[in-house]
């Protein structure tokens, strides 16, 4: 067994690209040394902004040879009259890599054929992997390629070294205009080398004693961690850093070498609310805020360098003036915002466009102001969040949510649109729950992320997303492939969420009619009314689809509830709240140990059902019936039809399922001593009836047809 590493060296790659290019040379290294019939114990990717390092453990030194007795054409074919090789004879062989006399005859069922006894492998792991190594870097996606020199190949950067070796065996290859080799480099300031490696074994230790290079992207984020709080906790005591995971994990992506130090603003700053400085230091300098023991800003930060400077108090210094330029503009901002109120911003969302045809932030504006009115009406947000004035706040809510995008703090840091609404409108001496709402319209904002916390916010969220999925779709912009320029899928997700977390009985069709009543006549649509809401309500169901199974449920089981139908043969679906509840409640009925038996009943039932030759009604005449067996059916359908449509109405689904394992012993004696398929017309469809009455109501609950049993 052999150890196998590659490394591929580059100008620095965008912190973004990193984890995909993992996963990537993961899974296709492992593909394709499967498809060679090349065994190992594992494969590890790591990886930092200059190199993407893979080892392979226990890599088999040689493929198994394998005898593979292949078929060919029928001997009718593959010679002629004369007994000579036709040219269907002839490619076959060529196709083999064999020669005429290879030949074997094989009688089949069919008749006569030729084969040949083809013996394949041997291959060397090095062999092997002088091919495979060069396929595999060329092909590795990236969001964006470039070129460089007179060279066509193209990769995420320019290519600067590439190492490969198999124990203590250099496997050369080139891509591009680099050959592949024994030797690796550092860091560019500390130790850049090159270094010639010995063995397999020793690249990452090699990097680390020369370079002090971490590849390892865990170890490099749990020593920023660990090296941070050691420092912060030294400042005063309860003090700590706001880590952030996504933050985190794009630092360290941005360096090799990690080397966290805390830095200062002059406190005067803290004026400024701590979204605002937090997001000066985040997003713009991709450092991290510190608290205190109250949970106030420190005015310090951490920041990573990437080397170990000389002079480290020059490096400080630096760092701090470049923050305190960015806290200055903020102040600025801050302060100009604070002459302006929500009475000024609101009529320029005028002059501001939402989407083409559908007009400016204005109309959108009081097409919320609408729709967060019937939405307020609808959640009883008097009752909800206990507002004398819930509906009046929604109705504002929603015409005032965008004009924070009029205020010049958002108009420099667009991440805080919604949130400087919120503080805006507080400072304005308005109600907490209205400046609550405008800070959380946004949410969630993946399948992830936090929910609003308020009816109020629930609301203007649903309403925000709804108009403009509505909208989208109205023109044709509907997601394909991985294209989502408006977060539709994101949007559709959110409020499908906020429907299960709420437990709001608002039907999606019903939204999203209301949401486009509430849109202009004169908008020239690509799609009618009832096409564009047909389409809304499809992707909306297959983005809670998605959402069911990636919660842990298993696919069909997810399909068959979000395949129930009415009578009418439209989706229950359409009730999101109503639709987890019936897959908790066909969960819980699978985990019963006469689950098979009831599904099995049911299927057949549909199964007799789908041979329908009229359309069926439910209702049945018991003047028609032979047998006791109907009779008894009869009014066990009776009770069961009570019992469902009572707990239906109120989404109570359990005792459905428990109903309907009462009824099965009766429909099991029903098939034993009653021919459903009846001679006579009449006695047939009656039966039919009987089991239309029972799947009418059932398919309601889920698309039984469907389950694996």
């Amino acid at each position: 067994m052999s150890h196998f590493v590659l490394e591929i060296g580059t100008e620095e790659i965008p912190a973004r690209f990193l984890q995909n290019t993992e996963k990537e040379l993961t899974e296709r290294f492992a593909a394709q040394l499967q498809e060679s019939r090349l065994g190992f114990e594992k494969i590890e990717v790591h990886s930092t902004p200059r190199r993407a390092v893979l080892h392979i453990y226990n890599l088999e030194k040689i493929q198994p040879m394998v005898e593979e007795f292949i078929m060919g054409p029928a001997v009718s074919i593959a010679f002629d009259k004369d007994g000579s090789l036709t040219k269907a004879g002839q490619g076959f062989l060529r196709g083999q890599g064999a020669s005429e006399g290879d030949i074997v005859r094989k009688q089949t069922e069919k008749g006569e054929y030729i084969a040949v006894n083809k013996t394949s492998g041997g291959k060397t792991a090095e062999e092997v992997l002088k091919t495979v190594c060069p396929q595999i870097i060329a092909a590795l996606p990236f969001p964006k390629r470039m070129r460089w020199g007179e060279e066509s190949f193209a990769y995420a950067r320019p290519l600067q070294w590439i190492l490969a070796m198999l124990d203590n065996q250099p496997i050369v290859f080139q891509v591009g205009d680099v050959v592949s080799s024994n030797q690796t480099y550092g860091h560019r300031i500390h130790g850049f080398g090159p270094y010639v490696l010995g063995h397999a074994d020793d690249l990452e230790a090699v990097l680390l004693e020369k370079s002090q290079i971490v590849c390892d992207a865990q170890k490099r984020r749990q020593y920023i961690i660990d090296t941070g709080n050691a420092l912060v906790a030294d400042l005063q005591q309860g003090a700590g850093i706001i880590w952030k995971d996504e933050l985190l994990d794009e630092v360290q992506g941005l360096v090799e070498k990690p080397v966290p130090i805390i830095c200062s603003f002059d406190e005067s700053f803290l004026e400024l609310p701590k979204e605002v400085i937090l997001t000066t230091i985040e997003h713009h300098q991709k450092c991290f805020g510190i608290q205190g023991q109250d949970r106030k800003l420190l005015n310090k930060f951490l920041t990573v360098l990437n080397i170990e400077p000389e002079d480290i108090e020059v490096v400080r210094a630096g760092w701090e003036r470049v923050v305190r330029a960015r806290l200055e503009d903020a102040r600025f901002y801050w302060k100009e915002d604070l002459k302006d109120s929500f009475k000024k911003w609101v009529p320029m969302l005028d002059n501001v466009i939402f989407l083409g045809p559908l007009g400016s932030m204005g109309d959108k504006s009081r097409r919320l102001e609408q729709l967060c009115g019937w939405l307020g009406e609808k959640v009883d947000l008097r009752g909800g969040d206990h507002l004398d004035n819930g509906v009046e706040l929604a109705q504002r809510a929603g015409r005032w949510c965008k004009a924070d995008l009029m205020s010049k703090m958002v108009g420099e840091f667009d991440t805080l649109q919604g949130i400087m609404g919120s503080i805006y409108a507080l400072k304005e001496g308005w109600e907490p729950p209205f400046a609550m709402a405008l800070k959380e319209q946004y949410l969630p904002a993946g399948p992830d992320s936090m929910l609003p916390m308020s009816d109020l916010g629930a609301c203007l969220s649903m309403a925000d997303k709804a108009d403009t999925l509505v909208g989208c779709f109205g023109l044709g912009n509907i997601p394909t492939g991985t294209a989502d320029p408006y977060a539709l899928r994101r949007a559709a997700l959110g409020i499908s969420r906020i429907l299960l977390e709420f437990g709001y009985e608002i039907p999606l069709s019903e939204l999203f009619e209301k949401a486009y009543s509430f849109y202009s006549p004169d908008i020239k649509w690509k799609f009618t009314k009832e096409q564009t809401l047909e389409k809304l309500l499809e992707f909306c169901q297959a983005r809670l689809k998605h959402y069911f199974v990636g919660e842990g449920t298993e696919t069909l089981v997810v399909e068959a509830v979000m395949n129930g139908k009415n009578i009418d043969g439209k989706l229950e679906a359409d009730h999101v709240w109503a639709t987890e509840k019936r897959l908790n409640a066909l969960k819980a009925f699978m985990r019963k140990e006469d689950f098979t038996e009831n599904a099995q009943v049911l299927k057949r039932m549909t199964n007799i059902l789908a041979r329908a030759e009229n359309s069926l009604t439910g209702s049945f005449d018991e003047a028609l019936f032979e047998n006791a067996a109907e009779n008894a059916l009869a009014e066990g359908i009776q009770n069961f039809v009570g019992i469902f449509d009572t707990h239906f109405a109120n989404h109570n689904f359990m005792p459905i399922m428990d109903a309907m394992a009462a009824l099965r012993p009766l429909v099991d004696a029903f098939f034993e001593n009653v021919m459903v398929m009846a001679d006579d017309r009449k006695v047939r469809e009656n039966r039919m009836n009987m089991l239309f009455a029972i799947m009418s109501r059932m398919n309601r609950m889920a698309d039984f047809a469907n389950l694996q049993i």
